[in-house]
């Protein structure tokens, strides 16, 4: 009896023992199960955040927020870098980029601020080459310190030299090449040709390129593009004292309205055209104030380099293949107002 209770007893203390390691074992596994559980979901709760952030802010990508410095040659009241700086700031909340402009005509204060965007290491530089040599230092030592930098609209032929990665924009001889067809197309004889910034290398590109292929004789003159009062009256003493000129060619919107009220007030008969396209241009070529312009597309210029710009960050892509990535030029008259006359009210043209 004794030996078969201390059997019983055994064998019941081993069969407790027994279920307290499968309770345990059971608790275990529903710990870990609920650990997971909960990581799964804290992990899925941060990730669904995230996405309702980025898709609060335009976003359409999961990246990082990196920061883009746009640093461009503009002066006061140029619009044209509106239109440019609207296409970077699409591009920049699609990305989820964190986009930052300045800007200076003065070479050596526009080399200034892109050592200020060096200094707050930003994750990309977007820049313009008006004044290569006066930049020239800038960009070398951005590229050095690691950002990726492209270039957009002026120094297409500097830029792989500087270590960007591409360049994006109209390349300017071939754009006043075009306006030198298209003058001959139209029989004129003489042409002005209208220069509203000293030194910049573009638009002397510009006007080489339309006497290239222009077959009649072109005369250029130097205005200060920051007063318009002063443009207007150079392009009327130049239309007054020489009757024969049948064409002024301005290299930029802003000025080919105050062409136009030159021209009414040397009582000329010239046509003007202009390159690049703003409303107000577009709305001119429809009423046939001006004859055509040239319109390089700068809303797409500042929508690429943002987007090229993630693109490398994120996967190392780049376009052009070492030459330039090329939005323009392209001719536009009367015909093609009416099409443009939306897109440039909505500051996208």
């Amino acid at each position: 009896m004794a030996e078969a209770r201390a059997g019983r007893d055994r064998g019941d203390r081993g069969g407790r023992r027994r279920t307290r390691r499968a309770v345990g074992a059971l608790l275990a596994v529903g710990l870990c199960a609920a650990a997971l559980a909960g990581c799964s979901a804290t992990g899925g709760k941060r990730a669904e955040d995230r996405a309702k952030r980025l898709a609060a802010n335009g976003s359409a990508v999961n990246t990082p927020r990196w920061t883009f410095a746009m640093v461009t040659h503009s002066g006061a009241g140029d619009t044209f870098w509106d239109i440019v700086q609207n296409g970077a700031k699409q591009a920049a909340q699609k990305d989820n980029i964190k986009f930052l402009y300045s800007n200076s005509d003065q070479g050596d204060q526009q080399a200034q601020l892109v050592q200020a965007a060096i200094d707050q290491h930003v994750d990309g530089l977007i820049v313009t080459l008006a004044k290569p040599d006066a930049m020239k230092a800038a960009v070398t030592k951005a590229v050095k310190a690691g950002i990726p930098v492209i270039t957009v609209n002026s120094g297409a032929e500097q830029s792989r030299q500087l270590g960007a990665l591409t360049h994006i924009g109209q390349d300017e001889t071939v754009a006043g090449n075009a306006v030198g067809d298209e003058l001959n197309a139209r029989g004129r004889k003489h042409a002005l040709c209208v220069l509203h910034e000293q030194g910049n290398v573009g638009l002397e590109q510009r006007c080489a390129g339309v006497k290239a292929h222009f077959h009649g004789t072109l005369d250029k003159v130097y205005v200060d593009g920051t007063n318009m009062p002063d443009v207007q009256s150079a392009i009327e003493a130049k239309l007054q004292s020489d009757p024969s000129i049948d064409s002024v060619v301005t290299l930029g919107a802003p000025f080919a309205p105050t062409a136009a009220k030159a021209k009414q007030e040397a009582g000329s008969k010239a046509e003007i055209d202009t390159f690049d396209l703003n409303a107000q241009v577009a709305a001119s070529l429809k009423d046939g104030t001006l004859g055509f312009a040239v319109d390089q597309q700068p809303y797409l210029q500042g929508y690429e380099a943002v987007d090229l710009l993630w693109l490398y960050r994120y996967n190392k892509d780049t376009l052009g293949g070492g030459q330039p990535v090329l939005t323009g030029p392209q001719i536009v008259t009367k015909d093609d107002a009416d099409a443009l006359l939306a897109y440039t009210k909505r500051g996208t043209r």
